[in-house]
């Protein structure tokens, strides 16, 4: 019989199976919960659309206040939960609340008949986001060796995808069957949110911590390296320029993608963020984080000066599976990265931050992207996301990257 491989050899990335049960199972529960959203997310522009009355570039403007405002009460709730589970050592509690919340939220969505309502749905869904993005984070990074976070990362991450590949799948099966019942389309998304919750109540378990709870709760950068918040401000300058994807749906129809094309649009789309993200995450730990980290940036300012110059259908799908590149490239090992900058305790304030940063920031990008689009049009507002994609990029260089298992 071969003797065991020593306790700290690193273990092989070649299979799922190696991954901890945790990760399994967030990577189940993102999926389900994402068949729901992702079942009505592409159709968000119809559906104002039509309670505005009026075409895609009219609702710019309102679909970028609606998202940037969304996203914007997310990104500090993110920092709130991520330190306050750093302080209690529980992180399964924010993380069930949060996927309860959008549960029952996202289904209200086919309710509404004034733009006001979808905002308040949207906040609801984004909230229950916030509440659990965090801790969720921290228990995969907490639960997997430091050698493979990228591969648990792009794992997590491509399982989130499949489930929004299925999603407009779903929802264009129904809508060819029955197109005149968007809302009970949106009203039947409670019940993957129902499915969600109970997977998580029975089945998460809190993972063994590098340190013990009741570290103090707070929101300061103090504890966080300079070289930590040097990362944080490259990612707010690349939000800036990274609005809602919602944006692109809206560009694709100004470009001609038929409105029962577009989940299949967004169908393609995700299925090449899935298997992007599962043949990164294992590449880096090889090829380094922070380099991944820039040549999808550089990927991302080449695709948005394409939507900026598209003229014709085509174009948009040939764009949205090159803008899944950008997403395979970052997605890994920009959380990678976190748990790398930040190892040890704080990592739920880590990635509170990191979270933060993000969702901080896409409020002003959504809303500076509408207006701009909506009154300078398409290459004004596509190009001003590729000039900050490159200063991003540049930012980023400056950021020492650590030993891969630190």
């Amino acid at each position: 019989m071969n003797p065991p491989p020593p306790a700290d050899s690193a273990p092989r990335t070649d299979n799922a199976q190696r991954l901890p049960a945790n990760v399994k199972l967030l990577g189940a529960t993102s999926l389900v919960n994402d068949i729901a959203s992702e079942m009505i997310y592409p159709l968000l522009p119809d559906l104002l659309k039509g309670i505005m009355g009026t075409g895609y570039q009219q609702i710019t403007l309102v679909l970028g206040v609606i998202e940037g405002i969304a996203e914007a009460i997310s990104s500090i709730l993110k920092l709130f939960a991520g330190s306050w589970s750093d302080h209690t050592g529980r992180r399964k509690v924010w993380i069930v609340t949060g996927y309860t919340i959008a549960a029952i939220t996202r289904p209200l969505l086919g309710l509404v008949v004034y733009p006001w309502q979808v905002l308040s749905c949207r906040v609801g869904d984004r909230l229950g986001k916030g509440i659990r993005s965090s801790a969720r984070d921290a228990v995969i990074a907490e639960s997997t060796p430091p050698e493979i976070r990228g591969w648990a990362f792009g794992f997590h991450r491509a399982m989130d995808h499949l489930g929004a590949a299925i999603g407009p799948v779903l929802a264009t099966l129904f809508l060819w069957q029955w197109p005149d019942r968007l809302q009970t389309l949106f009203l039947l998304t409670i019940i993957p949110g129902i499915v969600v919750v109970l997977i998580l109540i029975f089945g998460l378990r809190e993972p063994v911590r590098s340190v013990a709870a009741g570290q103090p709760f707070v929101w300061s950068l103090a504890p966080l390296s300079g070289n930590f918040r040097l990362y944080l401000v490259s990612l707010a300058v690349f939000t800036l320029g990274n609005s809602s994807d919602l944006f692109l749906l809206a560009r694709s129809g100004q470009l001609g993608v038929s409105e029962r094309m577009l989940p299949i649009m967004w169908f393609l789309f995700h299925v090449a963020k899935s298997g992007g993200n599962l043949l990164v995450g294992r590449l880096v730990e090889r090829i380094g984080a922070r380099r991944l980290i820039i040549f999808g940036w550089l990927a991302y300012a080449l695709v948005y000066l394409g939507f900026a110059l598209a003229s014709e259908a085509w174009h948009a799908w040939a764009l949205f599976l090159a803008y899944a590149v950008f997403y395979s490239l970052t997605e890994p090992p920009e959380k990678t990265l976190v748990a790398q900058l930040v190892p040890g305790e704080r990592k739920g304030l880590a990635y509170g931050w990191y979270n933060f940063a993000i969702g901080v920031a896409a409020m002003p990008a959504s809303v500076l992207f509408g207006f701009l689009y909506k009154d300078f049009g398409a290459l004004a507002a596509f190009s001003m996301g590729a000039a900050l994609a490159l200063v991003a990029a540049a930012l980023l260089m400056c950021v020492k990257q650590p030993a891969a298992h630190a």
